[in-house]
């Protein structure tokens, strides 16, 4: 056979076999109706765990400023014994949304209700120190447990998106393929083109599984992160106030 049959027989296989683009409007238009609900789904996916990301940043911003103003101007209400002053600050507008203010401010408030029953009872009624101290632990932890449960709020969303958006993807791959290889079975057409076509086709929705996934498990490891750093700035602070109260109560 001479080079130039060769040529003309190559170029009768290569226009039998479908030519893929691989531009994303293109690729759209290609999948199947249950690639592009898998691709719908996680695009909702991706847009929920980005959306969950930013609230988040922004919160953790707001709240570890508020709280770092908040400890200052306690270092110079609680020397002067100015209780009532503090609890009113932590409900302030400024700082109400810091995790310190909600925990050190519901602690100020229970100690001061708890020194001024002790007051009006003139010391006949003996409540004790070591019993407003309790107090005040007991509403550390209702308040601390508040507080982290909201500073952990959305990342349960993120662990799930993380760990199921590869399995939603891999979903849209095995329906791909198989899709494929049904219309290959029927047209009778088994060239290398029409194979790899299909496959990339549905090789797409595992590429945007793991594209969404990546993301929300990189953001849920730095938000875990930041709520230990958050509940062990409260357990210091909340340590470092009930030492004060006792010492302040001798």
């Amino acid at each position: 056979m001479s080079l130039p049959v060769i040529d003309v027989v190559n170029q009768m296989v290569l226009a039998a076999e479908p030519v893929m683009s691989f531009d994303l409007l293109n690729m759209w238009r290609s999948m199947g109706p249950f690639a592009k609900l898998i691709a719908v789904v996680l695009a909702i996916m991706s847009v929920w765990s980005l959306a969950v990301a930013v609230e988040r940043i922004v919160t953790y911003s707001r709240s570890g400023a508020a709280s770092r103003k908040y400890a200052a101007e306690l270092a110079t209400l609680l020397p002067a014994g100015k209780f009532k002053e503090a609890v009113e600050l932590a409900h302030t507008k400024e700082f109400a949304k810091g995790y310190l203010p909600k925990v050190l401010g519901l602690a100020l408030e229970e100690y001061r209700q708890g020194i001024e029953s002790h007051g009006k009872d003139g010391g006949k009624h003996e409540i004790g120190e070591f019993d407003i101290v309790a107090a005040v632990n007991r509403a550390i932890d209702r308040s601390t447990l508040r507080t982290i449960t909201d500073m952990r709020r959305g990342l349960g969303s993120l662990a799930t998106i993380g760990s199921t958006a590869p399995f939603v993807g891999l979903l849209g791959t095995v329906a791909g393929i198989i899709t494929a290889f049904q219309a290959m079975a029927a047209t009778g057409s088994g060239g290398l083109g029409s194979v790899s076509a299909g496959i990339a086709e549905a090789l797409v929705t595992t590429a945007f599984g793991l594209l969404v996934a990546i993301p929300a498990v990189m953001f849920f490891n730095y938000f875990t992160n930041r709520v230990e750093e958050i509940q062990v700035d409260v357990n210091d602070s909340t340590t470092e106030l009930v030492d004060f109260m006792i010492k302040e109560g001798r």
